[in-house]
């Protein structure tokens, strides 16, 4: 079975090795029909250290490293700021 794949936006890089990423997932309502946002943030470890608070990485799942870090940054997506 593949490795989930996700990418998001670094929201802070103040951890050795650990970076906080959110994800952003959109979703219509079943009834009302408005376009939800819903953001979760992943801790995603950054062996290099290369990644930077605001920079668009993609991150996949993997063994546990921690207690709460199951996911690794395998590269920066490139995507501009859409905001």
């Amino acid at each position: 079975m593949p490795r989930k794949q996700l990418s998001g936006r670094v929201v802070s890089d103040k951890m050795q090795k650990t970076v906080v990423v959110e994800v952003v997932t959109t979703k219509r309502h079943p009834v009302y029909n408005k376009v939800l946002r819903h953001a979760k943030k992943y801790l995603a470890h950054d062996e290099n250290q290369e990644c930077h608070e605001g920079d668009w990485v993609t991150i996949e799942e993997s063994r546990p490293i921690s207690r709460r870090k199951s996911w690794r940054v395998i590269g920066k997506s490139g995507q501009e700021d859409a905001e």
